[in-house]
């Protein structure tokens, strides 16, 4: 049982290949910047992470790294995007108005 004075969340970063996850124990008013520094700290060091330029979130909701996070929360840091969606489909469309498909 983990004490009163203290949160319990999880740090989630995903490539491609492989997810990563990370348990940290806080204080009660640690930030998000204080949860990313805790799983930093017992990651592999050759890990591929982002730790500093990521951008961050809390279950699918960007944050600010100066936010507090709450007992429970899953901070995630994103990667970025290999190519917009939005232009991905507008092509796809244009190819097939092209070759005929509707």
């Amino acid at each position: 049982m983990r004490p009163a004075a203290g949160k319990r969340c999880v740090v989630a970063y995903a490539t491609r290949a492989r997810q990563y996850l990370w348990s940290v124990e806080l204080p009660l008013h640690a930030s998000i910047a204080d949860a990313l520094a805790a799983a930093r700290a017992t990651a592999d060091p050759a890990a591929p992470i982002p730790w500093d330029s990521a951008a961050i979130g809390i279950f699918g909701e960007p944050r600010a790294r100066t936010d507090v996070c709450a007992d429970g929360d899953r901070i995630e840091l994103y990667r970025p995007l290999r190519r917009d969606p939005r232009q991905r489909r507008r092509e796809r469309v244009q190819h097939e108005r092209r070759s005929g498909k509707t």
